[in-house]
């Protein structure tokens, strides 16, 4: 169909949008427009300019009979900080105090748009980092696991306490919990993750790490390595975390069960601040 310019831009910037990380020829869209390659080249350049000025994400090409354009998306900075400053104060709610230190978040997670924004954060953040899949524990850490996956365009792994028979053949290891300090067990299906592959890591709540910890070993199962944890809340206490490098969202600071009293912090990922909407 041969559109005109105003409707090219509208329906390549949803394209883009909707397929991140993904190279996609110039003749793609030279055909589906049916319009020459240079018409396509100065429309990418309008949406190119009008992503990074809002800082939406920023469009790359690679030159050559192979290359194309790639969109990848971004975050900016003041709204990064905005979005968690509100979800600091929201998980401050005293009514959200459950036993052994948790905090009920299913309503957090539950919130199909604020978590496709908390999965494009953790995506900016690790979008040098060449993630081939994402990997989350079943069952909480899940939605969060597919926004980031969505926004990075990578399938997602997910790893179960309990082995199902529609998985097939799987992998499970022992890993002991960093919190209740129980050997437990941890599996994943064979065909649910290729073999080197560079997985980033994707958890709800860390309090120890002990499920974190379980998680990299069984990336090494699989002859894999690890791109990076992402953790959208992280417990500040004085037990020795189980993992070193990983990256929170926010940060439960204080918990009184008594007093009913909760305080949540910004998390590390604005201790090294990486370079928001910048590549």
């Amino acid at each position: 169909m041969n559109y005109r310019r105003s409707g090219r831009l509208v329906d390549m910037t949803n394209y883009f949008l909707n397929h991140p990380h993904k190279q996609i020829p110039l003749s793609y869209f030279a055909e589906s427009y049916d319009s020459a390659k240079s018409s396509i080249s100065e429309d990418i350049s309008i949406i190119k300019e009008v992503f990074e000025y809002k800082q939406i994400g920023t469009i790359t090409t690679t030159a050559g009979a192979t290359g194309g354009v790639t969109f990848v998306p971004t975050v900016d900075r003041k709204d990064t900080e905005k979005l968690i400053d509100e979800l600091c104060y929201r998980l401050e709610d005293p009514d959200r105090i459950l036993p052994g230190g948790y905090l009920y978040m299913m309503d957090v997670i539950g919130d199909p748009i604020l978590t496709q924004q908390l999965g494009k954060i953790f995506a900016s953040k690790f979008r040098k980092s060449k993630v081939d899949a994402v990997m989350t524990m079943a069952t909480k850490g899940i939605p969060l696991a597919y926004a980031v996956g969505n926004h990075l365009n990578v399938p997602v792994s997910i790893v179960r306490h309990e082995h199902r028979i529609t998985e097939g053949s799987i992998v499970s290891i022992n890993y002991v919990s960093g919190s209740q300090k129980r050997i437990q067990t941890m599996s994943l299906a064979r065909r649910s993750l290729k073999p080197n592959s560079n997985v980033l890591i994707i958890d709800d709540f860390m309090k120890a790490g002990g499920t974190l910890r379980g998680m990299m070993d069984l990336v090494k199962e699989f002859h894999s390595t690890i791109a990076g944890i992402g953790v959208l809340t992280e417990a500040v206490n004085e037990e020795e975390k189980l993992v070193n490098e990983y990256v929170s969202l926010t940060k439960l600071t204080e918990m009184d069960s008594k007093q009913r009293k909760i305080k949540v912090e910004r998390g590390s990922i604005f201790d090294n601040p990486f370079s928001f909407g910048e590549l």
